[in-house]
């Protein structure tokens, strides 16, 4: 779908849920992962999709989320070892 990233760390899963559904809603954006530190009191959201899909789900997910995020990225064009890990990642959910 697309050869982007979005990520969004944020505090609790319950707040990462939320994040997720913004994202998927506002934008042609598709799940691929998730990481919980912390014991799940600091979630990542990892999304895929064009440049400009990915860069509004962040956006509007950022500005409307429950909880504030700790942080925001958009990477256009990931490096292949970027991909190896989210594939990595992504493969444990399986």
């Amino acid at each position: 779908m697309g050869t982007s990233y979005g990520l969004i760390e944020i505090p609790s899963t319950t707040a990462a849920i939320d994040v997720l559904d913004i994202m998927c809603k506002t934008a042609n954006v598709e799940f691929v992962t998730w990481e919980k530190k912390l014991g799940g009191r600091l979630v990542t959201i990892i999304v895929r999709g064009t440049i400009s899909a990915v860069t509004e789900a962040v956006e509007a997910a950022s500005a409307h989320a429950i909880k504030k995020p700790v942080a925001k990225a958009v990477i256009a064009n990931p490096h292949e070892e970027i991909v190896k890990i989210v594939n990595k990642s992504a493969s444990r959910l399986q």
